[in-house]
């Protein structure tokens, strides 16, 4: 009899130590795009973004792009970073065809816990992907936790001055999910403490007011960069590549160069939203510019 093939199997959920606070990324979903360019490089050409992509042995026409928000456990406090898609798909009919269902709740669930035992949701920014998970069926889904926003990003989206026509529809989406829960919220500005341990860091350029994070506990250290870069190879190979996604994309070349040569320099472990599951690795610099270095198992001795 002829074995049956059983499916994809990927792993979903890695959590780690770092100094005294437990880290855990997760993987929300993931969907498969088509057309790596004008996506990436529209600034360049389509041969030389599919070169590029067959450089890094990846698919020269289309991408994987996972959502990974990460959970910091301080020994204090469980603060979520981004929500990851949630419901949209099933609750908002023009986003059927455009995203998958998120799964943070069932994968948090996995791995120990419930959506009542979050203390922070810290958003990176507004956008679908990091805000659709907060609420369902018009209820919060984490009933006990607070909110962090950066101010310029809520005011961005609350003022609806300069947004552009491709995010009308964000903004519309989060003012129905965010604005309900201002009154729970905290904003901030890059520099601010969240929690002992967590601070801001701006990265605007991706969205208006978007927001990494430095983290540390007893000497360790690692930054949450969320979407200041989207793909592992033409985010970071080749920062001055505009993304279709990017709100200012003059801004977010110089973002990311600014923060590549931080990672580079300062050696800091990153966690990255769209980056291939855990979404967790190193940003190296070489002759030609810098390269991801994905986790191995530095973290597990």
């Amino acid at each position: 009899m002829p074995a049956s093939l059983q499916g994809e199997l990927q792993p979903t959920v890695y959590r780690f130590k770092l100094g005294g606070f437990e880290a855990m990324t997760v993987l929300d979903s993931k969907g498969i795009r088509e057309g790596l360019h004008p996506l990436y490089g529209a600034n360049a050409t389509a041969e030389e973004v599919q070169a590029q992509a067959r450089l890094n042995n990846i698919d020269p026409n289309k991408l994987e792009h996972p959502n990974i928000p990460t959970l910091v456990n301080t020994g204090k406090e469980l603060v979520l970073f981004d929500v990851g898609n949630g419901a949209l798909p099933r609750e908002y009919e023009q986003l059927k065809a455009r995203m998958p269902a998120g799964n943070l709740v069932a994968r948090l669930g996995q791995a120990g816990y419930k959506p009542e035992d979050i203390d922070v949701i810290v958003l990176t920014h507004g956008h679908p992907d990091h805000i659709g998970g907060l609420v369902e069926g018009g209820k919060p889904v984490f009933p006990k936790a607070r909110y962090v926003f950066g101010a310029a990003e809520y005011d961005f989206w609350k003022k609806n001055e300069g947004v552009r026509e491709a995010r009308k529809f964000n903004q519309k989406l989060f003012m129905t999910i965010c604005e309900p829960l201002a009154d729970r919220s905290t904003f901030i500005k890059p520099g601010d403490e969240v929690v002992p341990g967590i601070r801001s860091v701006d990265a605007a350029g991706h969205s208006p007011g978007l927001m990494a994070y430095h983290i540390e506990s007893e000497g360790k250290r690692f930054m949450i960069t969320a979407d200041t870069f989207t793909h592992y190879v033409m985010g970071v190979q080749k920062p001055e590549w505009h993304f279709d996604m990017d709100d200012d994309k003059d801004n977010a070349v110089a973002t990311r160069k600014r923060m590549l040569d931080m990672l580079a320099t300062d050696k800091l472990f990153v966690a990255s939203f769209h980056m291939p599951f855990p979404g967790i690795g190193w940003i190296d610099k070489t002759a030609s510019g810098y390269r991801w270095v994905p986790h191995s198992y530095q973290l597990n001795l």
